[in-house]
């Protein structure tokens, strides 16, 4: 096998003619600034050329349903092992996908269950155990002599269907009657069923009356029918039903538990979910406090703020709520807090199909009909499930709340599957302990010596994965915890762990940023993790810019010298004196300390008051009271799942929107929040992408898009042909290319691989039509422009000062390499949150703003967090109030005030450690966070 893997000529994207030679076995570290071309040699030239190959390898069969994938520009690459990608990407938005079913260990715990559990009645919860033929004769027999017995034996339970071959088989056996949906048909008669209709059909083997010579005839007819059935229904002559089972039965409640297998255990399968609600355990409805909110308003000054019901914008509105006035006499000038509770429930939830006099009128005719009033909330809930529109679910949605299925509180299982135990718990129970505490629950395991046979070689398997999951710091998660509501660095760190799990090796494995969301302390569990996977014989390409990561590489790669056209090009390679000792590595720079991120000399002073955030206590938050000074910068720090997203994002943000743009957004539990008055603009940056669709980008986004389609409206070529602004959109008819519908690709679906997506043939990924192409401004069209980078963009529109102020704010935040059109859908979490941020940089300041920040280092080499850092510090300085949340110590140590959250994460964490400077910070020896700033202010760059 080659010692080597060699690639020669690549040139995707902005990377210029690279020839590199990288070990094999070994952990490799790619770095470089951002947009340097890290990304373009990892995953588009080399893990691209490798899922070629895979694909290439294939039958021509296979490969008619996978498709032709696309050849990365490289000349060559020799050496290449079959490549796994482990990128930043969430584990997906299903809702029935979570840490348990992603990592398979739920599998396991559903294995481990069926076949070792301890079944209790769901109803007495007293423990149950199968019953003997004898038995349920000597039950039988127990009732008085002279009792008559129906012994029916239920064969089809709830399903759909003819079973016209069933009953002629019953017939055969010398049965002569059946029950179908309780009446009882001689198989003599002619017995029609309908398919459509859902049937229970048992067999009734006879009436019987007890006496004392029945009992063989009793036990014969049991045991012909339990050869149908796995159940009896005995009714006795009072018509009592008893049920009996040769499986699980409680003889007490009458209760039966059809069968203990793996399906009975999982939420996604009729056989285990819960019914009420199929196994997702939340049920979505509307909220009618998202309706009305404070119910300070009147009908007519819009407290029903809802689409197509507000009497500000809607005529549709206006008229039923005035009609509705007039039948049940009440103002729609009146508050809707002082409205009778029945009127608040009828213009909620109809008036029972009631007519009204509804009455109309237009410019050209006017006149009323008769009809009932549906009531707002039933009227959203028909249209949200009705409706094919996403953007219209979208809007409904802002009225609806996930709550906890009434039926089994959230566990999404049956309450059969939730009465088998172990341990006194069931297994929605021990989904949502931690993984920590999860490992210690089946480390004390007490199990007998049947149940120890059969568990042993599952808890082994259990307790692998669960060891690697807390080997790259997801000990406090929970295996319930759902997919869709994982950072990308979680889901990355998940699949990870799955890989580990796989023991392969000879693979070539490519990751993203493996660290975001890391706090320092689980990170050298994570570098441990990756010496692992190349321990057993894989070798390992980490695209990083954390230092301690980088400093453990086998071997460095750094991309540059800087981002975009002035990136692409091989800096330096080699071990880390190598990479310190390149005159043009900037990464070097930074790694000896030649360049770095000073401290500040002077802390901002928190004399402006505070927000003070009183008794929080959602998710894992231990009634906190946290004070947030205003005017000065604050970051939010603590390990991973202390509880700081839940405090900030969950709790401080909907509350700030509500109160001060009037939102209606869920806020998580505490009881006040004391000093938002003192705040005028809330502004909220995170990591969600900036658009679903390849059709958003940062130029529509950021707004800039328009004063540009202003501007090509105005030139003479546009004037001539007689072109609004309008002609210039890609997002309507007219000037875009109506092939592609204004994307510039097409895509194409891909059975067992994501989705591609390839120029259109048409206007080959120009977006619009010849016509609008012809349009001109200083030798460009429309299309040159948003296949401009930021960078050259600046200097195009400098002039221009509408366009060049929008233009200069991504600039500054380091987003030059990136193009003014690229799709929304190939930015990174780090990218999308920076065009937020450059966004509201370029809006008029208020100076008593509120920005929050979640990691908006994710994807930033040191200079580029140098250049946020300055941003963040000229927001504080005049006067705005920043709060972020991070791990990265170099924004940390730059903050004026520090709220540190542990001790651990999970169950173990929600609890306020330490506030403060960040050199009170470093002087609490409980902080964990305290303990690394030490370090890093002890070696002090001051300015």
């Amino acid at each position: 096998m080659k010692e080597f893997i060699t690639i020669k000529g690549a040139k995707e994207n902005n990377l210029k003619n690279i020839d590199l030679v990288i070990p094999r076995n070994k952990l490799i570290v790619f770095t470089g600034l951002s947009g340097s071309g890290k990304t373009s040699l990892a995953f588009d030239t080399i893990f691209a050329e490798g899922q070629r190959r895979f694909i290439e390898s294939l039958s021509s069969y296979a490969r008619q349903f996978l498709g032709q994938m696309h050849k990365p520009n490289v000349e060559s690459i020799d050496g290449l092992s079959p490549a796994i990608s482990i990128d930043q990407k969430t584990t997906g938005r299903n809702p029935r996908s979570t840490v348990g079913t992603v990592t398979e260990i739920y599998d396991y715990l559903r294995l481990f269950y069926a076949r070792a559990g301890t079944v209790f009645c769901p109803k007495c919860d007293k423990e149950i155990s199968t019953q003997t033929i004898d038995q349920i004769v000597d039950k039988v027999m127990s009732q008085k002599e002279g009792s008559k017995i129906l012994v029916n034996a239920p064969v089809v339970r709830g399903r759909k269907g003819e079973y016209s071959k069933l009953l002629e088989s019953f017939k055969k056996s010398g049965y002569q009657r059946v029950m179908i949906n309780g009446q009882i048909h001689s198989l003599d008669d002619d017995i029609s069923l309908d398919k459509q209709k859902k049937h229970s059909i048992s067999v009734v083997i006879d009436r019987l009356v007890i006496k004392e010579d029945i009992s063989k005839r009793l036990t014969d007819s049991i045991e012909a029918a339990l050869k149908l059935a796995e159940g009896l229904v005995i009714i006795d002559n009072d018509g009592e039903e008893i049920l009996f089972s040769t499986k699980y039965a409680c003889t007490e409640c009458n209760i039966s538990i059809s069968e203990i297998e793996p399906r009975l255990f999982s939420f996604n399968s009729p056989f285990g979910a819960c019914p009420t609600c199929s196994g997702l355990g939340y049920k979505n409805e509307i909220d009618p406090v998202l309706i009305y909110g404070d119910g300070e308003k009147s009908l007519r000054k819009g407290a029903l703020a809802v689409s197509g019901w507000n009497l500000d914008a809607s005529y549709y509105g206006e008229m039923y709520f005035e009609a509705l006035s007039k039948r049940y006499n009440f103002s729609l000038d009146t508050p809707y807090k002082e409205l009778p509770d029945n009127i608040k429930q009828i213009l909620l939830y109809g008036n029972g199909g009631e007519k009204l006099t509804l009455a109309y009128q237009s410019y050209s005719f006017s006149g009323s009909f008769h009809k009932s009033y549906e009531g707002i909330i039933p009227n959203l809930m028909r249209r949200y499930q009705t409706t094919a529109s996403e953007s219209s679910k979208a809007d409904i949605e802002k009225y609806m709340r996930s709550t906890p299925c009434s039926e089994c509180n959230g566990l999404r299982l049956k309450k059969e599957a939730l009465a088998v135990k172990l341990n006194g718990q069931n297994i929605a129970q021990i989904c949502r302990l931690s993984i920590k505490k999860l490992c210690a629950f089946i480390s004390n395991l007490q199990l007998n010596g049947t149940q120890t046979l059969i568990a042993a070689p599952i808890v082994k398997e259990i307790n692998e994965r669960l060891k690697f999951l807390m080997d790259v710091g997801l000990d406090y998660l929970t295996l319930s915890r759902s997919a869709g509501s994982l950072s990308g660095g979680e889901a990355q760190r998940i699949r990870l762990a799955t890989q580990i799990g796989s023991g392969l090796m000879g693979v070539l494995y490519i990751l993203d940023e493996p660290s975001i969301g890391l706090h320092q302390r689980d990170n050298e569990k994570l570098i441990a993790t990756l010496e692992r996977l190349r321990d057993l014989g894989n070798t390992l390409i980490v695209v990083e810019h954390d230092e301690d990561t980088i400093k453990r590489a086998d071997h460095i790669v750094d991309i540059g010298p800087f981002a975009g056209v002035h990136g692409g090009e091989l800096v330096a390679q080699g071990n880390l004196q190598n990479i310190m000792n390149a005159p043009n590595s900037l990464t070097g720079k930074y790694l000896s300390g030649e360049k770095n991120i000073p401290i500040p000399k002077t802390r901002r002073e928190t004399i402006n008051g505070f927000i003070e955030i009183v008794g929080a206590s959602q998710n894992n938050l231990k009634n906190v009271t946290a004070s947030i000074p205003l005017g000065v910068m604050t970051a939010i720090t603590g390990v991973s799942g202390s509880g700081k997203s839940s405090l900030i994002n969950q709790i401080l943000f909907p509350a700030a929107s509500n109160t001060i743009n009037k939102t209606r957004l869920p806020i998580g539990k505490h009881e006040k929040i004391d000093g938002l008055h003192l705040v005028d603009k809330i502004v909220n940056i995170d990591q969600s992408a900036i658009g679903r669709t390849p059709r958003s980008n940062p130029a529509t986004y950021t707004g800039v898009f328009t004063p540009i389609r202003e501007l090509f409206a105005k030139t003479n070529d546009a004037k001539e042909r007689g072109y609004a602004p309008g002609r210039f959109s890609f997002n309507v008819k007219g000037g875009r290319c109506e092939h592609c519908t204004g994307d510039g690709i097409i895509k194409i679906e891909m059975n067992f691989l994501p989705d591609v997506y390839v120029p259109c043939e048409v206007c080959k990924g120009e977006r619009y039509n010849r016509e609008t192409l012809a349009v001109k401004y200083k030798g460009i069209n429309i299309s040159d422009v948003l296949n401009m980078t930021i960078e050259d963009a600046c200097c195009f529109f400098e002039n221009i000062p509408q366009i060049y102020t929008k233009i200069k704010s991504l600039y500054d935040v380091g987003l030059g390499y990136i193009k003014l059109g690229q799709s929304a859908t190939t930015l990174s979490g780090g990218e999308a949150q920076r065009v937020k941020l450059s966004t509201e940089l370029s809006k008029r300041a208020t100076s008593k703003s509120l920005y929050i920040l979640d990691e908006p280092t994710t994807g930033l080499h040191m200079a580029d967090v140098d250049r946020l850092i300055v941003i963040l510090q000229r927001l504080a300085s005049s006067g705005n109030t920043i709060v972020v949340i991070e791990h990265n110590l170099d924004v940390i140590k730059t903050a004026d005030y520090c709220i540190d959250l542990g001790y651990e994460g999970g169950d173990a964490g929600g609890q306020i450690i330490g506030v403060g400077t960040p050199e009170e910070l470093a002087n609490n020896e409980k902080s964990y966070t305290g303990i690394f700033l030490k370090k890093i202010l002890d070696n002090r760059y001051v300015v």
